[in-house]
């Protein structure tokens, strides 16, 4: 593997390509549960990753108790140009919000399918992914990226 020094707008480019990433959390008994999470193509990634789920949810009780989380990406699972699709692997800390006022901010219609009254659905939350670290590899290129 060679190491690369990618920045934090290479990776966004990336992720606004991918439709869903793997939610990673801590249950109740300590194991590591982890569900799809719609990514919303958000283009103007900075490190912080909004999804939303039902309030009282097994994740949502999860961050409440230990907010620290992982979110896993991956790109193309075909070959381009010789090369597989990018693996991200997203090390930071979760938060849940309740206020409706912001959810409009992070919504998009493809998440109406799960959500029947959008952004107004009563008992729907927001969770807030911080990054840490961002750990990426693409074909014989790795890299870690440190948010602050």
């Amino acid at each position: 593997m060679s190491r690369t020094r990618r920045t934090l707008a290479d990776i966004a480019r990336k992720m606004s390509e991918i439709d869903f990433a793997m939610l990673l959390t801590h249950s109740s008994r300590g194991h590591i549960a982890g569900r799809p999470m719609s990514n919303n193509r958000e283009v103007d990634y900075n490190g912080d990753s909004y999804y939303f789920a039902w309030d009282g949810s097994h994740v949502v009780r999860e961050i409440e108790r230990d907010p620290r989380v992982a979110l896993t990406l991956q790109g193309e699972k075909r070959m381009v140009l010789g090369r597989p699709g990018i693996f991200i692997c997203i090390d930071g800390s979760a938060s849940v919000s309740r206020d409706q006022r912001r959810f409009a901010e992070h919504w998009n219609k493809g998440l109406d399918r799960w959500f029947g009254q959008g952004a107004a659905t009563p008992g729907l939350v927001m969770i807030k992914v911080r990054a840490k670290r961002v750990n990426y590899w693409e074909g014989e290129e790795e890299g870690e990226i440190r948010v602050e």
